[in-house]
């Protein structure tokens, strides 16, 4: 798996850095055919203080690309607002991969 965090107007540093691996961490937990995962950091000069600090998440999964962003006036709490829909469509994601169709029991008694 390959990671990659940068920082738009910002500077990531060893705890951030150490911050989202963490985060992250939960998600491959779930769904360990994680290909890619590309963090974006940034904070923008917008009138809105409590949509300045943004967080960015592109995930090459097998088949799949999931791009996730979310917004907020806290850099960690929008990091762990990002992790936790990406975290959703991860799990949604597998969900449908995974074979759902079974053989019912009134198939398997039929054949002898």
């Amino acid at each position: 798996m390959n990671l990659t965090i940068s920082g738009h107007h910002l500077e990531v540093t060893p705890a951030l850095r150490e911050y989202v691996v963490n985060k992250l961490d939960r998600v491959t937990r779930h769904f360990d055919q994680v290909v890619d995962i590309t963090v974006l950091l940034s904070v923008e000069k917008q009138k809105e203080k409590e949509r300045r600090q943004k967080a960015e998440v592109n995930l090459h999964v097998k088949g799949r690309d999931i791009h996730v962003e979310h917004a907020n006036e806290d850099l960690y709490a929008a990091i762990d607002q990002l992790v936790d829909k990406l975290d959703r469509q991860v799990c949604r994601h597998k969900d449908r991969v995974q074979d759902h169709h079974h053989a019912t029991a009134k198939r398997l008694e039929a054949t002898p």
